[in-house]
């Protein structure tokens, strides 16, 4: 489904700030897999999802979809086929806008309000209800007074009113209180098994990266270092994971926000 064939990209080359965040990475991901990906902070795991969406074209190598090579493809043509959520609330919702307002846009209505039937409105009191927060009954109250778990439920609903190709969950739960993190992972889980969506999801959670999806992949450099899934994958404890990041990397994970993940579950 999607393809990434030796990927490579260095932030300003030929100067002292010279960055390599991929380096000739290779991927293969298969069709309704959901592949939860962690690694240290400047792996390269939000380039990598960069690259995919279009955001930069890479120094090497090619990104195919769907059998389709859309390496040199402009970003806002491939927005039409990937959905992506970000770690900040705030991204992917006109705040000064209506909750109503805000799922027009994503069902296509082009902006034109008034081109919202009752057929409409109903299908997103219906949405928002699957919600469970309440927000069915709120919809024309302005997205920016939400709160953040409410704003990212509703960014989930919006990237995938219309089922996308491919899903890019770029922890999108970080900024979230636990609870409310919790609620949102499980929202997140049931829309993209009902709907078989091909997802990435970028976490600092190690629980999670064991627990969702049926694939987790470990990066480090540029690189994916670790690519586990069926029977090893059910098997493996967080510590498993920090083992298998010092044997690969050749040094212990040092990224503050996992261990304390760790120390919070006493494992």
């Amino acid at each position: 489904m999607l393809i990434l064939n030796e990927v490579s990209k260095t932030f300003n080359p030929g100067t002292v700030n010279a960055k390599l965040a991929l380096d000739k990475l290779s991927l293969h991901i298969h069709k309704g897999d959901f592949v939860s990906i962690i690694g240290a902070n400047g792996a390269g795991k939000s380039t990598l999802f960069n690259a995919i969406c279009g955001s930069f074209f890479p120094d090497h190598g090619s990104v195919i979809m769907d059998g389709r090579d859309i390496t040199w493809m402009p970003e806002h043509q491939r927005a039409k086929q990937i959905g992506r959520l970000f770690q900040d609330p705030m991204r992917g919702t006109a705040p000064d806008m209506s909750i109503e307002e805000n799922l027009a846009l994503a069902a296509g209505n082009g902006g034109w309000l008034s081109r919202v039937s009752g057929a409409d409105k109903k299908a997103f009191r219906d949405k928002l209800a699957l919600l469970d927060m309440g927000l069915e009954d709120r919809m024309k109250q302005p997205v920016g007074l939400l709160s953040g778990g409410q704003r990212q439920a509703l960014t989930l609903l919006m990237a995938t009113y219309h089922i996308p190709k491919l899903l890019l969950l770029d922890e999108h739960t970080a900024a979230l209180d636990p609870g409310t993190a919790e609620k949102v992972l499980a929202l997140t889980r049931s829309i993209v098994e009902e709907n078989k969506i091909t997802c990435l999801m970028i976490t600092h959670n190690m629980q999670s990266a064991l627990d969702l999806g049926n694939r987790t992949l470990m990066m480090n450099q540029g690189h994916v270092i670790y690519d586990v899934t069926g029977e090893e994958r059910a098997k493996l404890t967080i510590h498993d994971l920090t083992d298998k990041f010092r044997q690969a990397s050749g040094k212990a994970l040092d990224n503050d926000r996992m261990l304390l993940g760790i120390d919070s579950k006493g494992k």
